[in-house]
């Protein structure tokens, strides 16, 4: 498949890691921001289209997006808004535990927008992608991007938290999903969704709007649906230093093996794992130099 560059839609906060109580790292970071910044380490051409205040957090988010090749050109800044902060508490098991201070409420998308082509590739999700605050700007983006022929990669990322939003935003879930190329989605996400325990009943529900779902599920296997029926991948076990940042990782590896034109499943949830992984593996949202290093030594 020959994709040129990725364009990530979502929200951008800046993470403050916690381990014992202690701060530890405080970072930019958001869902699919993370994934973006990863691909840009990777070399990837990529751009981000989000929003962020006019404050000293709006500068670091911009600035971390430039320092590590992403285009910032599509960050939207509100003089008078405050940057949204993320607290991860990290626990025994290095889960994180989060506590937001943002407003959705107040997000808007009032900035450049990028011509989407058909040798992009889109990442979006969360709730940002459903956010009925941006809905109007953000539909209307994905749906031109389906158009032009972009490919389409939508991570659901559904919080407890917005489980008494479903009734405005459900439809805006379901058009995602059938915009989409590929979903990826933990069971969890889909349970707070549609109330669904069976991942077979899952699929079923989200075969409607896209014939390609990749279901996660902790350290349970991970298991890629398509119409010729469902293929099962082991968790390979890591000793995790923080969870942080580990399945925006997985997606962002799953793109980048796409990008190399690797077309069966197995390399590709490899390669995701391997990005996922390695992010565990360490304090942070991104890929470490390591791997940078050794992608580029591969190539």
């Amino acid at each position: 498949m020959n994709k040129k560059r990725v364009i990530g839609i979502g929200e951008t906060v800046l993470d403050i890691l916690f381990k014992e109580d202690q701060p530890q790292k405080a970072v930019p970071g958001g869902s699919t921001f993370n994934s973006i910044v990863s691909l840009g380490r990777a070399g990837v051409p990529c751009a981000m289209v989000t929003e962020a205040g006019g404050d000293h957090i709006g500068d670091m988010i911009c600035r971390h997006l430039q320092d590590n090749g992403v285009s910032a050109e599509y960050v939207c800044r509100h003089e008078q808004v405050k940057s949204h902060i993320s607290l991860a508490f990290l626990d025994e098991n290095n889960d994180a535990q989060y506590i937001f201070y943002k407003d959705h409420a107040s997000v808007s998308l009032d900035g450049k927008l990028p011509e989407i082509t058909k040798d992009d590739v889109v990442l979006f999700g969360s709730f940002f992608a459903i956010n009925p605050a941006v809905r109007p700007v953000v539909g209307e983006l994905l749906r031109k991007a389906r158009e032009a022929g972009a490919w389409l990669y939508y991570d659901v990322n559904f919080r407890k938290d917005h489980i008494a939003d479903l009734p405005q935003v459900m439809g805006n879930i379901e058009e995602n999903m059938s915009l989409a190329d590929v979903v990826r989605g933990s069971k969890e996400d889909f349970e707070y969704i549609y109330g669904i325990h069976h991942v077979g009943g899952i699929y079923a529900r989200v075969s409607n709007w896209c014939n390609t779902l990749i279901l996660t599920d902790g350290p349970h296997p991970i298991l890629v649906f398509t119409p010729e029926g469902c293929q099962e991948f082991p968790v390979e076990p890591v000793e995790t230093v923080s969870t942080v940042g580990a399945g925006d990782n997985f997606n962002a590896g799953y793109i980048y093996a796409m990008m190399r034109g690797m077309e069966e499943q197995e390399s590709r949830v490899a390669m995701a794992q391997r990005w996922s992984r390695d992010v565990c593996s360490q304090i942070g949202n991104n890929i470490s130099d390591g791997l940078v290093a050794s992608i580029k030594q591969e190539e």
